[in-house]
């Protein structure tokens, strides 16, 4: 057991190391870094058009009052950054390391390859925005609901949260992997941010059967819905459970394809 939180720590500090030398390179460019954080903030000001658009319907939307979808909209917001700094680029680059055979060097490493290969890098200018403004937008639909604001309510949303973003890691990881076995996945890659789309809005404007699809076969709904839902009171006690069950599973079929495609994988330079 020791053995196990020595690891754990371990990967927090290279982890960590990966944060800080990807954010000195990005200031190293800052004409990138100003022209990533500009253009994120223009997507949060489409954002916030969006939101306002149940307020001048004032309508609820099955369900979800304009309150609760601008509380919505908000937590959609900080996992678009979350997505887009901590894993779009890592994602997106796997299939170039593999063509050109900058995979082997990262191979030698004494740390697990898939770690140093989906959260090496860490893009500062899309992470700001989007979770700086998802929060505030969060925030200011929760006081105007009137929501409860203790430790067992705001602990339940926080780790939601984060079984949101392990999701995402895993989701949309997953088609990444095509990699392995064929040589262009701009198309696989298009496909993962229309599935990460069907996030704009809860769940709850979809059919019974979208739904079904979306939180048990590809659980993309979790990411975005299931905080908002917990504080608004809107999950069961078997959508709770899922809501750590789908993270965990996820993982282990990542893991188990990985450890498959490696055994399969030949280095560009051969």
């Amino acid at each position: 057991m020791k053995n196990v939180f020595r690891n754990v720590g371990r990967y927090f500090r290279l982890y960590w190391k990966f944060v800080q030398f990807s954010v000195m390179s990005q200031m190293e460019y800052r004409i990138n870094f100003i022209t990533a954080f500009l253009v994120e903030t223009a997507y949060l000001l489409i954002k916030l058009l969006y939101a306002s658009v149940p307020y001048r319907a004032g309508t609820d939307i099955n369900g979800w009052t304009p309150d609760a979808v601008l509380l919505y909209i908000g937590v959609f917001t900080m996992m678009s950054g979350f997505y887009s700094g901590l894993f779009y680029s890592n994602f997106t680059s796997l299939p170039d390391k593999i063509r050109t055979g900058s995979l082997d060097v990262l191979i030698t490493k004494p740390v697990s390859l898939q770690f140093m290969v989906t959260l090496r890098q860490f893009e500062l200018g899309y992470t700001v925005p989007n979770v700086v403004g998802g929060g505030i937008m969060t925030g200011i639909g929760w006081v105007r609901l009137g929501l409860p604001f203790d430790l067992e309510t705001v602990g339940g949303f926080a780790v939601l949260l984060g079984c949101g973003v392990l999701t995402a890691y895993s989701v949309f990881l997953l088609p990444q992997l095509l990699a392995f076995w064929i040589i262009r996945t701009n198309g696989v890659t298009e496909l993962s941010n229309s599935i990460f789309e069907t996030n704009y809005v809860p769940m709850a404007v979809y059919s019974n059967l979208i739904q079904r699809i979306g939180l048990f076969v590809l659980p993309v709904f979790v990411i975005c819905n299931f905080p908002p839902m917990f504080i608004l009171g809107k999950m069961d006690t078997g959508l709770i459970v899922w809501a750590f069950l789908a993270p965990l599973w996820l993982l282990a079929i990542i893991r188990l394809i990985w450890q498959f495609a490696l055994r399969d994988y030949t280095s560009a330079s051969q």
